[in-house]
């Protein structure tokens, strides 16, 4: 039986299974009510102009707006490939083509020299659109790990390449309800199958034997994080280094490990972070694994020489570069974030006012939540580790294009 065959019965199995068992078509159980849907909210321009003032490159290394350039350029080269008559955003509020937006970005670009001298440029050009009802601003980093590219008995934990029977098919080619998703499978004896979870793989070896590994680590722990953070770098045992950045996944949800702790009495949820699930993984190795089985999300690497890479295949830069929910934001698309990030030099937490750039995507960022890549190395994982913020993120869009979007809106 053909692939396609098989992939038409399951399609179809779906789509009639509730109207065979005679059930509602939608779920039982409604989801939880939503006070304010995800919009944005135009500000008034005196408004705009105070939070411009305050706009600063201090945090983010950045020795003057001109270092932003090489970033913006490759947002623009991302949106510039998008169909310039296509919309890419439609929310409360906001209405885009890839074109309004690529017209924004490049508009920024031709005025970066003279934003060091008068920031306020900023209000007088770009229309500031607050995204509503709110942002939780969390952090994502890029962890070192020692590694090999050879097994020994110090290191004995595979990373994995991505395997060639790794199939995904877009759903939305097959009805309309599913644009925009996709399923993950293998095929087996009988047809099609999810593919190996976690457990299967690390627990049961379901990829041993297959040459598939690219490289092993020597804690097991270590592999897990670099999972979830998606992209990393193996220091050798030649005190070289090497980039390991996401290739692909295996198609099963995304589960909590810091959830999973909290709603178990382990960590208090005040005491939550990355560096404190570590910290009880490697104190209970006898639960540790069995922990993370639950987690059945498995992710796979390739090796670079470069990265790490975002979602529009650029180079991230450290805090300036953020994952978004591209349903929300468009890739691309610039933006102002207001918040606090903490110095553990200082030991308090410290204003934060500048631009940041979409350019990445991640599967629990879903809505108006956003993820600021920290950097890399220590001081990179200690704030990702703790960054739960409220947070004020505004798009901004070139007053040029608004009366078109206004246009698009009335139509």
């Amino acid at each position: 039986m053909s692939l396609l065959r098989h992939l038409l019965q399951f399609v179809f199995c779906l789509i009639l299974l509730p109207a065979l068992l005679g059930c509602p078509k939608t779920p039982i159980t409604p989801p939880p009510p939503v006070d304010e849907p995800p919009s944005f909210k135009p500000l008034e321009g005196s408004d705009a102009e105070s939070l411009a003032a305050h706009l600063s490159t201090r945090h983010q290394g950045l020795g003057s707006w001109a270092a932003l350039r090489p970033s913006l350029e490759d947002s623009l080269g991302y949106i510039l490939k998008r169909p310039q008559n296509a919309v890419a955003v439609n929310r409360p509020g906001l209405t885009l083509t890839w074109a309004q937006l690529g017209d924004s970005v490049a508009e920024l670009i031709g005025l970066l020299p003279q934003i060091d001298r008068d920031p306020r440029l900023m209000a007088e050009r770009f229309q500031w659109l607050k995204v509503a009802p709110g942002t939780l601003l969390t952090g994502y980093y890029e962890p070192w790990l020692e590694a090999s590219l050879t097994p020994t008995d110090k290191f004995q934990y595979p990373l994995y390449g991505v395997p060639e029977d790794l199939m995904t098919a877009p759903l939305g080619e097959f009805h309309y309800r599913w644009k925009g998703q996709a399923l993950t499978y293998r095929m087996g004896e009988e047809g099609i199958e999810p593919y190996f979870d976690r457990e299967a793989i690390d627990g049961k070896g379901a990829l041993s034997g297959r040459g598939l590994e690219i490289a092993w680590a020597k804690d097991p722990v270590d592999v897990f994080f670099l999972q979830i953070q998606g992209s990393g770098r193996l220091v050798l045992p030649d005190g070289s280094v090497k980039h390991i950045l996401y290739g692909g996944k295996n198609g099963h949800k995304y589960v909590s490990l810091g959830k999973l702790l909290i709603n178990r009495g382990h960590v208090p949820r005040e005491e939550m972070s990355m560096q404190r699930i570590r910290t009880f993984l490697n104190a209970n190795p006898e639960t540790a694994q069995q922990l993370m089985f639950e987690n059945p999300s498995y992710v796979f690497f390739r090796l670079s020489d470069e990265g790490p890479y975002g979602s529009i295949s650029s180079i991230l830069t450290p805090r300036v570069s953020v994952a978004v929910d591209r349903t929300m934001i468009p890739l691309g698309s610039v933006l102002a974030l207001k918040t606090a990030l903490m110095d553990y030099d200082k030991g308090e937490a410290d204003p934060f006012m500048s631009l940041v750039l979409a350019q990445d995507t991640g599967g629990a960022i879903k809505g108006t939540r956003m993820d600021l890549f920290c950097g890399s190395g220590n001081e990179a994982e200690l704030l990702a580790g703790h960054l739960q913020e409220d947070s004020e993120v505004f798009m901004l869009v070139s007053k040029r294009v608004m009366p078109e979007q206004a246009a698009l809106l009335e139509n």
